[in-house]
């Protein structure tokens, strides 16, 4: 990695190879899944270097995602059928990894037995409406630990730059005709030898850029243990374990990587007041999100997804982050 200060960090100009022949597959899901939510769930802001769009899942649009796999870099070009059938092409070295991985990503691991939508009138309302609402899952610990991380006590603009420059800087050009250049995130070690200046130069505060660096020290052990554990309290304790990760960081990391039906991000300056407004018509805390969200223990989450998806949200009156925010403060 580069460990020279340089006047601009950017990637010197790249010239890609034509790129091979792709793996193709196909998901037919055994029920109707709404794939374009579920994988869209995973962007990272309108520029995203990992992801890309032409056109919408469903209307004739594909939607490009590039991840590094545990066997290597994989781009994934995802188009859906009418009938809904996923049909799925993939490029580079983590090409099997990431079409075995292809339904989870979908949604196909996310059980929604159990829940009941009917404790609450406009919840039932909008699961009538989505039935095929479901929470995907990457199974990639340490990525969706970083951004994530990334994430805390910034807006979401903030955030999304960060994510975008750094991935762009350090990570590596995504094989495959991307329709723009796309990268992959940093291996573990890459996020660890990011140097400081180029943190301060992507617009990440020291406390998050520590932490990352910090975490990626014990990252194959975070992404082994947190695989290993039975369920998201046991996930809980292995991830607020690290300096300068708490609950909220946790629910997110557990949101993205699993696919966690239950995680709550508490801590969240606008999530307590979109469901309070979104159940009751009026703003509550994180004790009186948890007390409205108590009925549907189990699949918490997706009454959040179901909210989102019934557009059931407050109009925003400020900017995204107010300054008592305290996301994992």
């Amino acid at each position: 990695m580069r460990s020279t200060r340089v006047s601009t960090p950017l990637r010197p100009r790249e010239t890609s190879p034509a790129p091979a022949a792709p793996v193709e597959t196909e998901y037919r899901p055994r029920q109707p899944v709404d794939v374009g939510r579920a994988v869209a769930a995973q962007r990272h802001g309108r520029n995203d270097p990992t992801y890309a769009a032409t056109g919408s899942l469903g209307a004739g649009g594909v939607v490009w995602r590039v991840s590094r796999t545990p066997d290597g870099v994989a781009t994934l070009a995802l188009r859906r059928t009418a009938d809904g059938t996923v049909r799925a092409a993939a490029w580079g070295p983590g090409t099997d990894w990431a079409l075995d991985q292809l339904p989870a990503l979908c949604g196909a691991s996310d059980d929604p037995d159990g829940f009941d939508a009917s404790r609450h009138p406009s919840v039932a309302e909008w699961h009538r409406r989505h039935p095929d609402l479901r929470i995907g899952r990457t199974d990639l610990v340490f990525d969706a630990l970083v951004s994530a991380i990334m994430e805390q006590k910034v807006t979401g603009m903030q955030a999304f730059s960060a994510w975008r420059s750094i991935v762009t800087w350090y990570g590596e050009r995504a094989p495959g005709p991307t329709p723009r250049p796309l990268f992959a995130p940093p291996d573990v070690e890459g996020w660890r030898h990011v140097p400081s200046w180029a943190w301060h130069r992507a617009g990440l505060e020291p406390p998050q850029s520590r932490t990352i660096v910090e975490a990626a020290r014990r990252g194959a052990t975070i992404a082994r243990a947190a695989t290993e554990a039975p369920d998201g309290e046991a996930r809980d304790r292995v991830f607020i374990g690290l300096r300068g990760v708490g609950v909220w960081t946790s629910a997110e990391t557990r949101i993205r990587a699993f696919g966690d039906p239950d995680a709550v991000s508490i801590g969240d300056y606008h999530l307590a007041h979109q469901v309070g407004y979104a159940l009751t018509g009026h703003r509550t805390d994180d004790d009186g999100m948890l007390e409205l969200l108590e009925p549907f223990a189990g699949h918490r989450q997706r009454v959040i997804r179901l909210i989102s998806a019934g557009s059931a949200l407050e109009p925003r009156r400020g900017p995204r982050l107010h300054p008592e925010d305290h996301r994992d403060r």
